[in-house]
């Protein structure tokens, strides 16, 4: 927020009555307005940029000489979830700031799914003690699809609105096409009064046609991230809509759009992007949108239009560029130094001028924090779970035809199928040859005790059996298994637990890693642990058989009420395109 007397200074500060708070001298400017590299020094007064005139001559409290480094503005990912990186703001920051991000735009769609528009209070209590920024995309899919799933919470028009209101809010988040094509007043409602107050409104479009997402831009949707073809990311810039390119963890789409992009002569300029769902070992492992960056420009694209997706185009389309998203005059000091733009490694990175990271070490103080006790005690069963609550019953018949949901590699989708499932003592057996495992979704919000059980195939379980307390976006426990007992055993475990992650095999529970805010975030302060915890539970999915690259994230996506093209819930199996239910098995 800007003041008169901030303001003031930094005009006295131009005109050299003042000294600067800081000036990182010789360094080499990536201007993401002119797409000019140059030889500049940066002048920093409250925070702000007050000068990057190479001739400005006036003086400053402290002088860095950076001899030479490449001066870019912080990184900016412009949609993602907490809930689905398993981590907190706070350890967050130990991840994501040694990449070069400063901003992010966070829909807390999930834990609010749990406890409501609260939750979105508690996990910025400390936000202005972190070295990044959160900007907040306030939720409208809590619940995502009312009727066809449980959910612990609503957040309402007038909550929303509220939310709306906050000065750190930059959008409506992610807006089911559901909502739109199958209008109703409140959500329509909803819209309006963030387009009116100058807000954009986030888009989730997975799966629809043109003339669909034409409808969908029609009502005052502005951005997408579920391109997962070519087709589908072309659409969206025909129709002016901004395409946030995603390369998350269990969605890969940015080699997709580049390469055609490319290939075909399209623009960037409408195009930024954004993690959405991504685990802290991937961002070790990889990086965060220094990754993406990276990965652009290896697929061919030239350095300044990938570092300006990552800053100036996302902050234009959020409308913050008067704040950050470039090293100018009035914006915040985010700054990143790196010896090279072809492949972006931060060897020093500033946050609103204070320096936050340097040479493999964080520069600020951890953050510890401890979260209240009722936020980690959200996971209750209204009725016991049972190893018999899992049977699928079909009285009189060898076989059965069962409507299945087939995953599809490195994508968060699935495609609706049918296959024929042998039929033993009335009971429907899974097909171990076919990779056709039972699935099921588990009401933890304590309100009626539903157990669904469906089928599944792709996900290259052999044996035992994985759970999970997150199923986006209702939150109930989801587990896959290849026999009745372990998913019985991994269910109960997470209850156990408060929530998280868990592999039984065998009836022996091999691994497991508690979630207890929310039953969605760990608690641990320190992001190493939280990563070394998550490496685990990924080697110990694959003890089962299972080969995918982020098991537990595919495991959260599969019973996803606005994905195609099949949603199991815990109150039936929904056709995501009709957003109504489907029998599992065919009469």
């Amino acid at each position: 927020m800007r003041t008169v007397q901030n303001t003031n200074e930094l005009i006295d500060c131009g005109l050299g009555k003042i000294t600067s708070d800081l000036v990182l001298k010789n360094i080499k400017l990536v201007n993401v307005y002119s797409k000019e590299i140059y030889e500049s020094k940066i002048h920093i007064k409250n925070r702000r940029i007050v000068s990057t005139d190479p001739d400005a001559n006036f003086t400053a409290k402290e002088e860095i000489d950076c001899k030479g480094l490449y001066a870019l503005p912080g990184f900016i990912d412009g949609h993602m979830h907490y809930s689905s990186s398993m981590i907190n703001p706070e350890a967050m920051a130990q991840v994501i700031v040694p990449k070069g991000t400063t901003t992010v735009c966070a829909d807390f769609m999930e834990i609010a799914n749990v406890i409501g528009s609260d939750a979105i209070d508690i996990m910025l209590e400390g936000a202005n003690k972190l070295p990044y920024r959160i900007a907040i995309e306030v939720p409208t899919r809590v619940p995502t699809a009312p009727a066809l799933e449980t959910t612990g919470k609503v957040i309402n028009v007038e909550e929303t609105k509220k939310l709306l209101k906050c000065p750190e809010t930059v959008s409506l988040g992610e807006v089911a096409p559901s909502k739109i094509l199958q209008r109703t007043d409140d959500n329509i409602e909803k819209i309006c009064s963030a387009i009116n107050m100058g807000k954009v409104v986030n888009g989730h479009a997975v799966g629809c046609d043109i003339r669909d997402l034409s409808v969908y831009a029609s009502a005052g949707v502005s951005d997408d991230h579920e391109a997962v073809e070519w087709e589908e990311a072309l659409n969206r810039l025909r129709l002016g809509m901004h395409v946030m390119i995603r390369e998350g963890s269990g969605a890969r789409n940015l080699q997709m759009f580049v390469k055609n992009a490319l290939e075909f002569g399209y623009g960037f300029e409408n195009t930024s992007f954004c993690t959405d769902d991504k685990h802290i070992n991937d961002i070790e492992n990889e990086g965060h949108i220094n990754h993406n960056v990276n990965l652009a420009i290896r697929l061919g694209l030239d350095p300044i239009t990938a570092i300006s997706m990552a800053t100036i185009n996302a902050a234009k389309y959020l409308r913050v560029e008067h704040d950050y998203g470039s090293i100018s005059p009035g914006r915040f000091a985010d700054i990143i130094l790196c010896d090279s733009i072809e492949k972006i490694e931060p060897q020093i990175v500033y946050f609103e001028g204070k320096r936050v990271f340097e040479k493999d070490k964080m520069e600020v103080k951890r953050i510890d924090r401890k979260y209240p006790e009722w936020i980690q005690d959200t996971v209750h069963f209204k009725r016991p779970i049972s190893p018999d609550l899992f049977k699928v019953k079909a009285l009189n018949k060898s076989f059965v035809k069962v409507n299945i949901a087939k995953l599809v590699k490195d994508q968060i989708i699935n495609k609706h199928i049918t296959a024929s499932l042998l039929v033993k003592d009335g009971l429907v057996m899974r097909d171990f040859y076919k990779d056709i495992m039972k699935f099921a979704i588990c009401e933890r919000h304590g309100k009626n005790g539903n157990v669904g059980v469906y089928f599944v195939q792709g996900f290259t379980l052999k044996k035992g059996a994985l759970a999970y307390s997150m199923t986006h976006n209702h939150q109930n426990i989801c587990v896959i298994g290849a026999n009745d007992k372990d998913m019985f055993l991994a269910v109960n475990k997470v209850k156990d637990m408060k929530g998280g992650l868990v592999t039984v095999i065998d009836g022996e529970v091999i691994a497991s890693m508690p979630l207890v805010i929310g039953g969605l975030i760990s608690d641990e302060m320190d992001a190493k642990v939280i990563r070394d915890q998550l490496i685990e539970m990924n080697k110990s999915a694959k003890e089962t058989g299972c080969t995918l690259a982020a098991p537990f994230m595919t495991l959260s996506f599969i019973g996803h009420p606005a994905i195609p093209e099949l949603a199991p819930t815990d109150i039936g199996l929904v056709g995501v395109d009709k957003q109504e239910f489907i029998p599992l098995v065919e009469v």
